[in-house]
């Protein structure tokens, strides 16, 4: 009997051990890489780019965005014609072997203007992308993690999505072209001018956005597991809020390149934008509309490219949103 006891208290103690043992197994695992059946480990980016392939949209969107960074970056190393050099005597000329696109009315090229202002166009989205990132960015996260910061914050971009984006904008190039062409001469200072105004007036998205993540991280046991070891909220920020909301300000930042596109378009269209010597897509639509009659492929070249780009980088979007959603991500 007392063997029989004794043999039963050895058998529990093996049972605790062998828990303990596969906890602490358990445990030892990083947090961003979960075991997976037959030893393996589940790496996040390599999930994000399993399930952006299945997005058939995304991926055609972005080999064709690709092919147009490669028109406009490397297509200036095969057709190196000068985009602003004047040949009157080639002036309204067709598609032939000299200029496959024909020639405008000064007799310039219009496939080197276009590789020209497609690297414009996508410069000002970029820049103006960024811009808008970081202050929505800045903006959604010390609202959403400091209480008293949160009702000011959003008053402020409340006002900003209620003014009147478009006549804001005319406003602000009106008001500081002359003086920032003079400070930074006449392209450099309305590029300036246009990815300022565009940052300035494209956040209030993302910071909502990203307000609302962090509101909800915030009852997270890891955050409040933080709190009550006192970390700073600097530290709380950098370490663990930012990471946690990367996926939407990614989202955010791949639609914003397409709304500063469409947005620097409008503005060259409208004869707001950079001079007539530089040109960009928006330009050479506002270049050509006088002649759309009679030269239609001036006006519907550069239409396409921006359609074309704002598709791809819409698409694109779209493709990430769905490859980061953890309710997707991890089937």
């Amino acid at each position: 009997m007392i063997d029989t006891n004794r043999q039963q208290e050895l058998n529990r103690q093996e049972l605790t051990e062998g828990a303990a043992g596969a906890a602490a197994a358990t445990a030892a695992l990083p947090p961003d890489q979960p075991q997976i059946a037959g030893g393996e480990t589940r790496n996040q980016w390599r999930d994000v780019w399993r399930q952006f392939r299945s997005h058939r949209g995304a991926m055609v969107a972005l080999i064709l965005f690709i092919g147009v960074l490669l028109f406009v970056l490397a297509g200036p190393l095969i057709w190196t014609l000068d985009p602003t050099y004047v040949d009157i005597r080639a002036r309204n000329t067709g598609f032939t072997s000299v200029h496959p696109l024909g020639t405008d009315q000064l007799g310039r090229d219009m496939l080197a203007r276009l590789m020209a202002g497609g690297r414009v166009s996508i410069s000002v989205g970029l820049t103006a992308m960024l811009i808008a990132i970081f202050l929505g960015s800045t903006i959604g996260v010390l609202s959403g993690y400091f209480r008293r910061l949160d009702a000011p914050l959003m008053r402020v971009t409340e006002l900003f999505l209620a003014l009147p984006l478009l006549p804001l904008l005319l406003l602000m190039v009106t008001l500081f072209r002359e003086p920032l062409s003079q400070s930074f001469g006449p392209a450099m200072g309305i590029f300036l001018l246009i990815v300022s105004a565009i940052g300035a007036t494209s956040w209030m998205q993302a910071a909502r956005i990203v307000r609302g993540d962090v509101l909800g991280l915030k009852e997270r046991e890891f955050i409040l597991a933080a709190k009550s070891i006192g970390t700073p909220p600097r530290r709380m920020i950098l370490r663990h809020i930012l990471p946690n909301v990367m996926s939407p300000i990614m989202v955010a930042a791949t639609l914003g390149i397409a709304t500063a596109i469409i947005t620097e378009s409008a503005l060259s269209f409208l004869g707001l934008g950079f001079p007539p010597d530089f040109p960009t897509w928006g330009r050479l639509l506002y270049d050509a509309v006088d002649q759309m009659v009679l030269y239609p492929s001036r006006v519907i070249l550069p239409g396409v490219f921006i359609s074309l780009t704002v598709l791809c980088v819409n698409y694109i979007g779209d493709g990430l949103r769905d490859a980061m959603d953890p309710r997707i991500r991890g089937r």
